[in-house]
């Protein structure tokens, strides 16, 4: 009898631990987080994932998981490489009991890469104020979600920023724009909105590339003294934004005319730049500080007391990159949250929280009681408007901290949606897709 339960046993043990659902994973929900903690931009990619971790880390110490599913991860180091970035999507996509919830990067060359992959497999592409913007039309992009502001969005809140600097949209007639952009997929992404815009509003722009890593820029700065602008706008990242500020400095150029974008508007952006970053102002992508009831209560629980969280340096809790991090932490649980009120209380697919995406809502109230109140601005996204078209806020760094400069800045929703229907429209051609119908679908 002994003999014949141990055959019943061993024949039983392939399907215990290859059984898609099995016992030790039901009640997980596997989520890859493609890192980048070394290279050009690692100081983002520590604040940034460090945030997205210590979440994840919270959800799961104060509430036992989502609806009591528990939150699992694992790290891959991308270096901020596609390449690597690609192979971490493949070698992770089919992990956990029901697969990749979504995979959250930041690198736009990765998004470029990974959005056809991701469509076929049905795995979601999600960022917050980030990505390839004509991914914000869900029709043709139905597993890309560019959630806030994308950056052609955030591209034409500064121009308004600008504008209500110079004392009106009309008073940037004939100024000069230098736009000084990083050589990648990223730093090429908002040229054709900024050429349009100086047609629409009369100014000229120069674009400079700086070629990756970006730190050597004398050349590109001895170009700017010689066209004299009015403004520069940094689309740099990493180790290139301190490098810009120095060298502005150098050339002379007032720091109070260069306008940064989220990337270029951290704390490890403008502390190496000392007293040359004094007066630099940037998009904010995450509003900096401890005071957000969510951040104070994560510090609270993963910090004091002795204990040591998910980031190497605990005073970098509350840091522009570690609460866009949080930011990107409760898109991903509250789109769990939508999930499963229509699945069930259980991991979700690719698919499912695909759906969940497309029906995301988070209003004043919401914000308020999870402690993000003024962390993020409301999101709603829909079927066919994967971005939300959420405001930009921008901040100025007094040499100690970042400070709000005016209130929240509307984006023009017209122009970018025209430009992106444009865009997605023709890689739907090229790509032989045919749009959703979405009020078919009646999202």
């Amino acid at each position: 009898m002994v003999r014949g339960l141990l055959r019943l046993l061993v024949a039983a043990v392939p399907t215990l631990l290859f059984a898609p659902h099995c016992l030790a994973q039901a009640n997980e929900q596997f989520i890859p987080l493609p890192v980048y903690k070394t290279g050009p931009v690692s100081a983002v990619g520590t604040g940034m994932y460090g945030g997205v971790i210590d979440y994840f880390d919270y959800v799961n110490k104060k509430y036992g998981g989502v609806n009591g599913v528990k939150l699992v991860w694992e790290e891959c180091e991308t270096a901020f490489q596609v390449d690597r970035a690609v192979e971490c999507y493949e070698r992770l996509k089919r992990k956990g009991s029901t697969g990749a919830l979504h995979f959250m990067t930041y690198q736009t060359g990765a998004i470029y890469a990974l959005t056809d992959r991701a469509r076929a497999d049905k795995i979601p592409l999600v960022l917050f104020n980030s990505g390839r913007a004509d991914a914000s039309d869900g029709r043709v992009f139905p597993y890309s979600f560019p959630i806030g502001t994308n950056y052609l969005s955030a591209n034409t809140a500064k121009i308004r920023f600008i504008g209500a600097q110079e004392g009106g949209m009309d008073k940037l007639k004939g100024k000069k724009f230098v736009n000084l952009y990083i050589g990648n997929a990223y730093g090429k992404e908002t040229i054709p909105l900024l050429e349009i815009q100086a047609k629409r509003y009369g100014f000229e722009v120069t674009h400079i590339e700086v070629p990756i890593p970006g730190t050597e820029q004398q050349a590109q700065w001895l170009q700017i003294r010689r066209i004299q602008p009015d403004w520069v706008i940094l689309r740099l990242a990493g180790v290139q934004v301190p490098a810009a500020l120095k060298m502005a400095q150098r050339m002379g150029f007032p720091t109070s005319k260069m306008l940064g974008v989220a990337s270029a508007g951290s704390e490890e952006d403008v502390i190496p730049a000392g007293d040359a970053a004094i007066g630099f102002t940037a998009w904010a992508l995450g509003p900096s500080g401890r005071h957000f009831p969510v951040v104070k209560e994560m510090y609270d629980l993963l910090y004091t007391g002795g204990k040591h969280g998910n980031m190497e340096d605990p005073n970098r809790v509350g840091s522009v990159y570690y609460n866009a991090g949080v930011i990107n932490g409760i898109l991903t649980v509250e789109a769990m949250r939508t999930g499963q009120a229509k699945f069930g209380k259980r991991p979700l697919t690719g698919e499912e929280i695909q759906w969940a995406y497309e029906h995301l809502k988070l209003d004043d109230r919401r914000l308020k009681a999870l402690g993000a109140e003024n962390l993020l601005a409301p999101v709603r996204l829909s079927c066919a408007d994967h971005e939300g078209g959420s405001p930009a806020r921008f901040h100025r760094w007094d040499g100690k901290k970042w400070n709000p400069v005016g209130d929240w800045v509307p984006t023009d929703r017209a122009l970018v949606r025209q430009w992106v229907e444009g865009s997605a429209a023709k890689y739907a051609k090229d790509k032989g897709i045919t749009p959703r119908d979405c009020a078919k679908e009646g999202a």
